[in-house]
């Protein structure tokens, strides 16, 4: 099952997509994508409907983030082995953990703003793992069980900020616009295997990531049951589980984003994302 929300900002309304592609309006169903809607039941509730059943949702409209009710937008730093040499970092002992602000999260073709003093704004396609049950020092063997599904994440993250400027990687991942999340979450049924999955980003055409979640250093388990710890996890919170190789910051010299490009990226069976960079303010 494919999920979304889609609408202005602000605004948007729960959605599901059909086997034909096109969005059916849930909103007579469930008032958000939040809460316990993500639990298994609820899920297992909006399987059992018949989407010929549901409103078709005419047009193109805007696609937001896939669920609501985010209380942390979790990501893991340098978890895929090939990405972590490209950078020249050691490999991690344990998950690098660190926060996204909120603030950040927007839909999945939404603008990408490049700040009027950012020099290394970067692009990272990300595997999101969404969760569907509250986690608190969960089991790597139960973790699975608090998993909703899965989205496409695009992790901007401006270099120079991020290492740069002092203190922790948070200061150049938060800006506005950097974390672009959908188009749909993928319900974990969908996806037998979260760890073989082929995923890739192209800028103005041009194929920099081209890689897969079988190089990532700590599963899906691991990082559901590691996070949890620390910080206690909600249902509609996701955990980003880092990048493959290809970033900007890894090219020979490093290519960094500036306004008036276009981003693609996308992951094996959880849809496609496209951004377009503009100046920001």
């Amino acid at each position: 099952m494919k999920l979304l929300r889609f609408g202005p900002p602000g605004q948007e309304k729960p959605g599901l997509l059909d086997a034909e592609g096109r969005i059916r309006d849930l909103s007579g169903v469930v008032p958000e994508l939040a809460g316990e809607v993500l639990s298994p039941a609820g899920l297992e509730r909006l399987a059992a409907l018949d989407p010929s059943s549901l409103p078709v949702v005419e047009g193109h409209p805007r696609l937001g983030p896939p669920v609501a009710g985010m209380r942390n937008f979790v990501c893991i730093g340098l978890n895929y082995a090939d990405h972590a040499a490209e950078t020249g970092a050691a490999i991690p002992k344990e998950p690098i953990v660190f926060l996204k602000s909120l603030g950040a999260l927007q839909g999945p073709n939404d603008d990408v703003e490049i700040a009027p003093d950012s020099v290394k704004t970067d692009w990272e396609v990300e595997l999101a793992v969404i969760i569907g049950t509250r986690a608190k020092r969960v089991s790597e063997a139960d973790a699975m069980s608090h998993v909703a599904g899965y989205a496409v994440c695009n992790d901007v993250s401006e270099r120079e900020w991020q290492a740069e400027r002092g203190g922790t990687w948070d200061k150049g991942k938060g800006h506005d616009t950097f974390g672009p999340l959908g188009p749909w979450l993928v319900t974990k049924d969908e996806v037998p295997d979260p760890q073989d999955l082929a995923m890739f980003c192209e800028v103005d055409g041009h194929r920099f990531q081209d890689g897969s979640t079988r190089t990532m250093i700590f599963g899906v388990e691991k990082l559901v049951s590691y996070v949890s710890h620390f910080i206690t996890l909600h249902p509609g919170d996701v955990i980003s589980t880092g990048t493959p190789p290809g970033v900007g910051l890894g090219q020979k010299p490093p290519v960094y984003l500036k306004a008036g490009q276009t981003m693609r990226l996308g992951i094996q069976g959880l849809g496609e994302q496209t951004q377009k960079t503009v100046a920001g303010h």
